[in-house]
């Protein structure tokens, strides 16, 4: 398998990754934040999660759309950095709160995939 195919299957999965947290974070708010673990998202707030998920939800377009189009095919790795480092304030923002350890282990999950996809758009395949 070619690092190119890699990196379209990394681009694919974390962009499904996150327009499903932006769904949650957005559309999906009110009923994502009574679920048990999630009820960290009524302490942060409905117009701030609506906020962090149409940025999470632009920065799946981004892993996708400018690659696909050939259109500033740039941005692709430049929303894989942006989406690392999303990842990065939420890992901190769980990590600072008593019980939600369990949180950070996606954090650092879609972190170390939005890098790889970064990294290799930047320097190993890049368009």
């Amino acid at each position: 398998m070619g690092a190119n195919l890699l990196l379209w299957i990394g681009q694919i999965l974390l962009a499904l990754a996150f327009l499903v947290d932006g769904y949650i974070h957005t559309i999906g708010f009110d009923r994502s934040s009574v679920q048990p673990g999630m009820t960290w998202l009524a302490d942060v707030g409905r117009d701030r999660m609506r906020i962090i998920g149409g940025l999470e939800t632009l920065g799946a377009i981004g892993l996708i759309l400018p690659a696909v189009t050939g259109i500033l095919p740039w941005l692709t790795p430049v929303a894989a950095s942006c989406l690392a480092m999303v990842m990065v304030l939420a890992a901190a923002f769980h990590l600072r709160r008593a019980g939600e350890g369990q949180n950070i282990v996606l954090n650092v999950i879609l972190f170390a995939i939005a890098v790889l996809v970064a990294y290799g758009r930047f320097v190993v395949a890049p368009f």
